[in-house]
């Protein structure tokens, strides 16, 4: 449709005409909006135009018309000029109903009817849009305090409806992920830990059994309905921004350790499909990741719903939730970064902290060795596919997967080779001055589960660079003639010296500490704690 039209419509004043054409606007570009740079300026004119009519007492239908127009403009960051304003923070904040310093008076609303609550809606829509796009538009909204009066509009109006509390949480979530200074004072000035903790209860009807434990939910209980999936998507997103505050003074432990509660819980429910079960869990696992791991008590101790005697009396329901959803992102084969390391990561802090949640993810991925007449990273075992991560190219996954397994070994060098071998575990053993052996810097308590029989029968025939039983290799100078072998080692001395030459190896070796350095560099510090050895003696 011809903007001109539009403009002159809204220049004239007629609201019957300018809904009309709005709406005409609105179907031809709700799906296929274009972002041609020839109408950019009558775009932005017809977003100032817009802007106007809606800063008028117009019915609630013509409103509702009027923000569907500027939630199509709003996706083009380039025409945001005239919204991105205090004028055009305050129309839109005041059509959402959230109060705002320097609003003025709004509106009575007499009950609601279905437009007005469209109205509200769109306005919520507008808001996200504009300050996705907008950076001005963003300082504009700190300045005018958008985030404390969102949250008191959120406070007080829940989330009965599920478009209004969606959107709501939306919003905050944008704010706070796009606008990092203002997590410190939604913790501190205006409690939105709690205030999305309370979110979270009432969405999924939360009952407490004691002072941090939810009561499980029913077994026949159906799927958590798709609009609480979004709304709680929403809320977790939100928190896991807010906890990323740096001051320790700004979140309260009890609080924190609701919120772990909470968590537990969500881990125990499910989606109507798989896929978003999955999501939701991996929102759940990454605002766990926050959180001390002093808080992550609540996770296990849940006295109303029993626990195991192997544990301590805990409760590793939620633990084996985690194990599993580290399983399936290691079967997915992809985006490892994003989708396996968060769980990995609070999986090897927890068992750090806690010592019968590092107990049980021993048992159910390091057990007892009995057959290792494969190498370590073969088979399709939880450990094999650990072990087959510890060499993947991207060097944080790396690290997490064997970081991972080394604390469950308790930061043994001995332990770790045994389930992994020495050629997988090298980097991290190199990266930590542990080729040598030793222990890592944390404290463990003095349990160990002890050999199989049948591992100790076949232990001095494991390779300990592959990690398994090799079958003897035929000895390939062994039909050789001593100048035969004489040429092939002088052939190999030559590769070797022309490779150094080139500087495309370098030989290596092992200082006392058992890091690695330049091999002049190693034998001259042996050399030297020899002789220093030498004349203390």
């Amino acid at each position: 449709m011809d903007l001109s039209a539009i403009l002159s419509q809204i220049e004239n004043g007629d609201e019957d005409e300018i809904e009309r054409h709005l709406q005409v606007y609105n179907t031809e570009n709700c799906r296929t909006f274009s972002f041609d740079c020839k109408e950019e300026a009558a775009r932005t004119k017809l977003c100032q135009g817009v802007l106007t009519v809606l800063t008028r007492p117009v019915p609630p239908r013509c409103q509702c018309t009027c923000l569907e127009t500027m939630r199509i403009l709003s996706r083009d960051k380039r025409v945001l000029g005239p919204v991105a304003t205090p004028e055009g923070i305050l129309t839109l904040a005041g059509l959402a109903r959230i109060r705002l310093p320097g609003a003025g008076a709004q509106p009575v609303w007499e009950g609601e009817s279905a437009v007005e609550g469209q109205v509200v809606v769109e306005a919520l829509k507008c808001l996200c849009n504009v300050m996705f796009n907008s950076v001005a538009a963003q300082q504009v909204g700190v300045d005018l305090q958008l985030p404390q009066g969102l949250c008191a509009y959120m406070r007080s109006s829940g989330s009965a409806h599920h478009e209004v509390g969606l959107f709501s949480l939306r919003l905050l979530f944008l704010l706070s992920a796009l606008r990092p200074d203002i997590r410190g004072g939604l913790c501190t000035e205006t409690g939105a830990v709690g205030l999305l903790a309370d979110m979270l209860e009432r969405i999924l009807d939360i009952r407490w059994a004691g002072p941090c434990e939810v009561m499980p939910p029913d077994d026949q209980a159906p799927p958590i309905p798709p609009e609480k999936v979004e709304q709680t998507m929403e809320a977790l997103k939100a928190l896991f921004n807010i906890t990323l505050s740096s001051s320790s003074d700004s979140h309260n432990d009890h609080q924190l350790r609701l919120i772990a509660a909470l968590m537990r819980h969500i881990l125990m429910l499910r989606a109507e499909t798989e896929d978003k079960t999955e999501e939701v869990h991996s929102h759940a696992i990454n605002l766990l990741s926050n959180l001390p791991m002093s808080c992550l008590d609540a996770l296990i101790h849940v006295p109303v719903q029993g626990g195991l005697d192997k544990y301590g009396g805990k409760n590793m329901d939620a633990v084996q939730v985690l194990v599993d959803f580290m399983e399936k992102r290691i079967d997915k084969g992809s985006n490892y970064k994003e989708g396996l390391t968060p769980v990995l990561s609070l999986m090897t802090e927890s068992s750090r902290y806690h010592r019968e949640i590092r107990r049980y993810l021993k048992a159910k991925v390091l057990p007892p060795l009995k057959d290792v007449k494969e190498r370590p990273e073969v088979g399709s075992t939880v450990r094999n596919k650990l072990v087959r991560l510890m060499t993947h190219v991207d060097m944080g996954v790396k690290q997490g997967a064997a970081e991972f397994l080394f604390v469950l070994c308790k930061e043994s060098v001995d332990n770790l080779l045994k389930y992994t071998g020495y050629g997988n575990a090298a980097g991290l053993l190199a990266a930590r001055g542990l080729l040598g052996g030793g222990r890592g810097e944390t404290e463990y308590s003095a349990d160990e589960d002890s050999d199989t029989e049948e591992y100790k029968s076949v232990k001095p025939f494991i390779n300990p660079i592959t990690g398994h039983i090799e079958e003897p290799m035929p000895n390939p100078i062994e039909d050789m003639t001593e100048e035969q072998k004489e040429y092939e080692a002088q052939k190999l001395a030559n590769m070797i010296g022309e490779l150094s030459r080139q500087q495309l190896i370098r030989p290596m070796g092992v200082r006392k500490d058992g890091s690695l350095a330049p091999l002049e560099e190693a034998v001259h510090a042996c050399q030297v704690a020899g002789s220093s050895d030498s004349e203390s003696d």
